[in-house]
């Protein structure tokens, strides 16, 4: 039978499904990807010890956060002794020695953030991916590209202002009224434009990785289905063309990810520091000063874990392959529909 002569029944998804789809898929991938950014964390604060103040990046496997250690001493999760020898023997020993709820250390706080910018990113590329559908085919190559952009530049600007007032909540114990003081007197000296600091970085990295990203996914899904003879795109057909998708695009956007960590690291050092601004903190200034100190290579710098990947890379591999594989599988359980 050929597949596109005729194809299934169509069925309609509802906003209210996709929404839960990427929900729970967003959860599931937290779950599954957060133990692995712990142990990270753990072996470079026994390697180079965190001082109070010092900022780090978590990844719950949906976003980056950048966090600041709070206190002196070994209380903190990320500070607590283990003598590890390596990535197995520190999943072994925290297992043992703290309980394996400890693999998911610093997990709570950073999904306030994560959850709902993964349902606006998901819903929004579905509804507009539909939409586009039917007023262009459905065989336009383009809609993709459109829809992920547009998904990713509306997830981007909603959230940008909440990771900045998470970073400054998590510096110091805010009450609400303090927190409103804040953001009032922020706004009154630098402008709304003020919340919105590190917006362009974030952009640049995510737009076109959305642009490259669903483009890519969306064409290896077809020729998989069609190499297979499959109407509906299995479980390891959304997972293989998340990997592939997700890797190229990574590597294409791996500078502005690097660009992105440094400008908000600088950002928060003089702010809590209260030292003055320099000028040049542009997306652009900050990638000319990485060239200039450690060359063309400096915007790929990692240190390797794990499977040999730069740790950026490796985790953006796992957030896509995760959250699309589970989104889809959760959306084709409420609804009978993978796609």
């Amino acid at each position: 039978m050929d597949p596109e002569s005729e194809g299934p029944p169509i069925t309609t998804v509802t906003p209210l499904q996709q929404m839960f789809a990427s929900c729970t898929g967003a959860i599931l991938t937290s779950l599954m990807v957060t133990p692995f950014d712990v142990v990270k964390i753990r072996l470079q604060a026994q390697n180079n010890p965190f001082p109070k103040g010092k900022c780090f990046l978590y990844s719950n496997g949906l976003m980056d956060h950048l966090c600041v250690c709070e206190e002196e001493g070994n209380k903190a999760w990320y500070k607590k002794p283990g003598r590890f020898q390596g990535t197995l023997d520190a999943f072994l020993k925290i297992i043992r020695n703290e309980g394996i709820k400890s693999l998911w250390s610093g997990l709570p706080p950073t999904l306030v953030m994560a959850v709902p910018a993964t349902v606006i990113y998901f819903t929004c590329y579905d509804q507009l991916t539909a939409l586009l559908r039917s007023k262009l085919g459905e065989n336009e190559s383009r809609i993709p590209i459109v829809a992920g952009i547009m998904a990713r530049l509306g997830a981007v600007t909603v959230i940008s202002p909440l990771e900045l007032i998470r970073t400054k909540m998590q510096s110091k114990k805010f009450s609400y009224e303090e927190l409103h003081r804040f953001v009032s007197k922020k706004v009154s000296e630098d402008g709304w434009i003020s919340l919105w600091r590190g917006w362009a970085p974030t952009i640049l990295r995510d737009v076109p990785f959305s642009a490259m990203y669903w483009y890519n996914y969306e064409v290896l899904k077809k020729w998989l289905c069609a190499k297979s003879g499959l109407y509906e795109p299995t479980f390891m057909i959304n997972f293989t063309s998340g990997a592939l998708s997700g890797s190229f695009a990574a590597v294409v956007t791996l500078p502005f990810d690097v660009v992105k960590t440094q400008k908000q690291t600088q950002l928060w050092i003089y702010e809590s520091q209260k030292i003055s601004m320099p000028l040049q903190m542009s997306t652009w200034s900050i990638m000319k000063n990485i060239v200039a100190q450690n060359g063309f290579s400096g915007l790929f710098t990692g240190k390797l874990l794990f499977t040999g990947l730069n740790p950026k890379l490796s985790g953006t591999f796992s957030k896509i392959k995760g959250l699309t594989s589970a989104t889809k599988c959760v959306r084709k359980n409420v609804t009978g529909k993978t796609a």
